[in-house]
């Protein structure tokens, strides 16, 4: 009898307790404390920069402290990680990333978390693509040429990446595989490493993101053999497409967003995606961030979720393709 009213008051103080967060909500005094957002990378990458813009705009409409927290390792997974496991009280959020969301389910063996289940998408904030990359040395002035390059010595052609189960590893065996070519792959701990090699020429390949690549492709540092978005990128007008060279329907993201863990409250995640849709729809942000090569998107909750299943889904294909073992 005892263990029956444990569990009959256990259960009936979760359902307060939640009850208690939505009519906190509802009431709009959340948030009374500092918001964490806990970025599953190191400081200074794309993951970040969204995650401390997200924490601007909400500092400054909630009047609430926003903390960024890098916790890096195992390729976003820690981070990631420790989100879901976190109480679903809108006080921690995390600065999503494709890799350990929606990569990290086919390469991995075992993962502390789902990343269907275990989280409450907010907000898209933005996508960029990369820009298919080779030292001048390389003999291919495109993507044609490169593919032709990498059939007549397959495996020889080594291709660089910032780890496992990252965009770069996932998106290069994409390409390779629609291409129908053969690479070997050299991972690094990040991608400032690989581009100071690809830079050396002791890397024959690359995905380089386009802001990053830029200068180096217009001081001819660089070669950019096409870029993978589905359309051509306004900082690099004259550099086309893979899909416009002949790998039909071609495409890869890197993508950054807010979650929040699952069972957060409706009502907050709503109110943070007010937050962060309003400046995303404005003209002048949006002009800024594409300035500097992002795609900016804006979805709300629904979208994005619908948005990381596919992409998982995606993900898994391209992983059984390319016969990529988990680790």
């Amino acid at each position: 009898m005892r263990t029956r009213n444990g569990i009959c008051v256990a259960c009936f103080m979760l359902a307060f307790t939640h009850n208690a967060l939505s009519q906190t909500a509802a009431t709009g005094a959340y948030p009374s404390k500092p918001i964490r957002i806990i970025v599953p990378f190191a400081a200074g990458g794309p993951t970040d920069t969204h995650a401390r813009w997200a924490g601007q705009q909400i500092t400054a409409a909630l009047g609430q402290q926003v903390i960024v927290d890098n916790r890096g390792g195992a390729g976003g997974i820690i981070g990631t990680e420790a989100v879901a496991k976190a109480a679903p009280d809108g006080y921690t959020l995390l600065g999503g990333n494709p890799g350990p969301l929606t990569i990290a389910p086919s390469v991995r063996k075992q993962l502390g978390y789902d990343p269907i289940r275990d989280f409450a998408p907010i907000t898209l904030i933005a996508r960029s693509a990369s820009c298919l990359c080779v030292h001048p040395s390389v003999p291919a002035k495109g993507v044609r040429d490169f593919i032709a390059l990498a059939k007549s010595k397959p495996g020889k052609i080594n291709y660089a990446t910032p780890g496992v189960g990252t965009v770069g590893h996932l998106g290069t065996e994409l390409f390779s595989t629609m291409a129908g070519i053969k690479m070997t792959m050299v991972p690094y701990k990040g991608a400032a490493l690989y581009v100071i090699d690809l830079l050396a020429g002791h890397i024959d390949f690359a995905y380089v993101q386009i802001y990053q690549a830029v200068p180096y492709v217009r001081a001819g540092k660089l070669r950019a053999l096409g870029v993978t978005a589905s359309t051509r990128s306004p900082l690099l007008p004259d550099v086309p497409t893979a899909a416009e060279q002949g790998v039909k329907g071609f495409s890869s993201y890197n993508w950054n967003g807010i979650l929040a863990p699952a069972g957060t409250p409706q009502a907050i995640i709503d109110r943070i995606h007010a937050v962060l849709s309003k400046p995303l729809h404005d003209p002048a942000t949006r002009k800024q961030l594409e300035a500097v090569g992002y795609e900016v998107a804006g979805d709300g909750p629904a979208d994005y979720a619908a948005f990381i299943k596919a992409e998982t889904e995606r993900w898994a294909v391209v992983a059984k393709k390319a016969d990529i073992p988990k680790q």
